[in-house]
């Protein structure tokens, strides 16, 4: 039989007692069957024995030669994430990790390696971990090892789940610069990760003339990052107001720079973030403590604190990893927190409902012709 293990083809089956089982390497079925059919074929002819798997690399070999080449050229448009990998490559290359074989490696010694740097923060051990995760996932769906291990995270790390207040929000904004305030607004207005934001596209942009709109985010981790999100008033007219001064640009970047990818980047809105924050709390109402200091944050915390109103508005955990591009709810949760009135307000909606379902059909008829706008937006913007 073939099974499909990451993007690839394998096939197992049972000869004389001893099972044989072995990567094709190949995407496409069928071309994976015939090469289990000639193994097979070459078995009963006795051309070949039972293949002795070829030994697996150590984890530096690996790093060297597969998966530091691999960051280089798939991460070339985010240099921020391919220096991150190399960081926590450089960290395994220094460690008792690298002399181990990749399919050796468990979490026990992950947790060796992340007690032996003390003095690190657990950041910078889990930028290593996180490394590791990525590496093994990789050798696995490259056939190099046949499955991956669960490796654990240090505790400790700081978590970006604040949550600003109504207040804050609008003293950040209006301390921020352009175009990092249009940024954040966007950020605020939909949830979007600060790097899709920073790579919107206009072709990716569905202006209608009602005032409403869609963002389209066309890359991402994972399938799920891949999503088609509504536009809040604020969004539609800061993007409308960017359009019109470009001259209403059919193409190109929303947010274009000098930089070596072409759009604003994460290492220039860190100085925007961190000039709005010091302009707040060295502002003069700050100083006769007619107003409180705003306490630092980080930009992704403007992410965590839209989908946290949305998580307490109602929507549910499934809806917002949809919207958050999340491919499991697990993270979606820490956004989500279900309160008395919560509870109320879920079961008073589904009280609603069932009149609605009651009162016949005309309210199902303007859902439906709703639901066909929507749908039709949505066709227009993928087929630019």
């Amino acid at each position: 039989m073939i099974y499909k293990r990451g993007k690839v083809y394998w096939y197992k089956f049972m000869w004389q007692g001893s099972l044989v089982r072995e990567s094709t390497k190949q995407r496409n079925d069928k071309v994976a069957r015939c090469m289990e059919s000639a193994h097979r074929t070459s078995l009963a002819k006795g051309e070949v024995g039972i293949r002795e798997k070829e030994a697996a690399p150590t984890l530096a070999e690996f790093l060297k030669k597969d998966f530091l080449p691999y960051i280089d050229e798939n991460f070339k448009p985010k240099p921020a994430t391919a220096r991150y990998y190399r960081t926590g490559a450089k960290s395994l290359e220094d460690s008792k990790l690298s002399t181990l074989r990749i399919d050796e490696i468990n979490d026990q010694h992950a947790r060796q390696y992340a007690s032996r740097l003390p003095n690190l923060s657990p950041s910078t051990v889990n930028c290593g971990l996180r490394t590791l995760r990525r590496a093994l996932y990789l050798a696995t769906e490259w056939g190099r090892m046949e499955r991956r291990p669960r490796i654990t995270l240090a505790k400790g790390e700081r978590q970006r789940d604040r949550v600003l207040t109504d207040v804050e929000v609008d003293r950040y904004l209006e301390a921020c610069e352009q175009p990092w305030k249009d940024c954040a607004m966007i950020m605020l207005g939909t949830g979007m990760r600060p790097g899709e934001v920073f790579a919107l596209r206009w072709e990716s942009v569905l202006l209608n003339d009602d005032d409403t709109g869609l963002l389209q985010i066309t890359e991402g981790k994972s399938k799920a990052a891949r999503r088609v999100l509504p536009m809040v008033p604020q969004v539609f007219n800061v993007l409308e107001a960017r359009w019109t001064e470009q001259n209403r640009p059919d193409e190109g970047w929303i947010f274009p720079s000098g930089s070596a990818c072409g759009h604003f980047e994460g290492s220039t809105a860190k100085g925007f973030h961190a000039r709005a924050l010091n302009k707040i709390n060295n502002s003069e109402e700050v100083k006769k403590k007619q107003l409180p200091e705003l306490k630092r944050f980080e930009p992704y915390v403007l992410r965590h604190t839209a989908l946290t109103q949305l998580g307490e508005a109602g929507c549910d955990a499934f809806t917002l990893a949809r919207i958050a591009g999340h491919s499991s709810i697990t993270i979606t949760q820490r956004y989500v927190h279900p309160q008395a009135e919560a509870i109320e307000r879920a079961f008073s909606e589904l009280s609603r409902g069932h009149k609605r379902l009651a009162s016949g059909h005309k309210t199902g008829h303007s859902q439906k012709s709703a639901l066909l706008k929507t749908e039709k937006n949505v066709a227009q913007l993928l087929q630019r």
